[in-house]
């Protein structure tokens, strides 16, 4: 089923798992992520390892997500380290196991500077998708502005090229403080963007978890949740729960001023998915099996 058309429903939330770097690893992050999918969200993410060496466990991942749960996937599909050839292989590997939505991205820089000789921007991507299968496209975006962007005002320009080369939907890069999304979706839709656009949750349930997200996004954060962390950082059960009702409470008051569809950053982490489900479903009247 399309991305699209879940967004019809009242209320949505859909969880990121990420394939296995080795196949060494593989058994014990496909089981975490059939976990998640038991709990039957509306839809779930698989994401897909820079330079597309994960993409094979991408496919299988989702493809057994769908098959055995019936949990509409999106498989994600990068290219600044992806000639022409790859994203057409994986496009057709897409399409052969069922998988109907793709979240089209760059994708992080290689360490070695390699980039693609076919691919600068995810809106070539995007592009190059929309005209090669009737997938539904989801996209990337950074309430706060990207870290490599020069500006703000830069960064939205490059969004409104992605959205128009064919996005149906946007999920945003994470955030801890909702005002940040409030007055960056006003931008957006000052800009003429008016694709539905998905809050990206993380519940962080480990000081070093912050720390590393901090480092790769620049995200903000707000000196409520950094009290938080402080305080019960030494405790890792509490910190579990702390960032679990966290996340909860942003979602609430999201919930409370229109935003009806959640995306949470789960880390593979059916307990925390679980957690934060079980809040979650009496207020979007979900029949999820938590």
């Amino acid at each position: 089923m399309k991305i699209s058309e879940i967004l019809k429903e009242e209320y949505t939330l859909s969880l990121e798992v990420f394939p296995p770097k080795t196949s060494e690893s593989y058994t014990e992050t496909a089981a975490a992520a059939r976990e998640i999918a038991e709990f039957r969200p509306d839809f779930m993410s698989v994401t897909y390892g820079a330079g597309g060496g994960t993409g094979a466990f991408t496919t299988q991942i989702a493809s057994e997500i769908q098959r055995s749960f019936g949990v509409p996937t999106l498989a994600h599909l990068t290219c600044v380290s992806s000639s022409r050839e790859h994203v057409e292989h994986m496009l057709k590997l897409y399409r052969e196991n069922g998988i109907e939505n793709i979240l089209a991205l760059r994708g992080d820089l290689p360490k070695d500077g390699e980039l693609s000789r076919d691919y600068r921007y995810a809106a070539e991507l995007i592009r190059e998708i929309r005209e090669k299968g009737d997938f539904c496209i989801g996209g990337a975006c950074y309430p706060e502005g990207h870290i490599e962007a020069a500006s703000r005002k830069e960064d939205l320009t490059r969004l409104k090229e992605k959205v128009d080369a064919g996005l149906d939907f946007l999920t945003t890069q994470m955030f801890f403080n909702n005002d940040v999304f409030y007055s960056f979706l006003y931008r957006l839709r000052e800009k003429g963007i008016e694709v539905p656009v998905l809050p990206g949750i993380m519940p962080i349930t480990k000081p070093r978890q912050l720390q590393r997200s901090v480092a790769m996004s620049g995200t903000d954060v707000p000196r409520r949740f950094r009290d938080i962390v402080d305080f019960f950082g030494g405790e890792p059960d509490a910190m579990k729960q702390a960032g679990i009702v966290y996340a909860a409470e942003q979602i609430i008051d999201l919930m409370a001023n229109g935003i009806h569809h959640i995306h949470v950053y789960t880390m593979n982490k059916p307990d925390v998915a679980a957690g934060l489900m079980r809040m979650l479903k009496p207020l979007m009247r979900k029949e999820w099996k938590v």
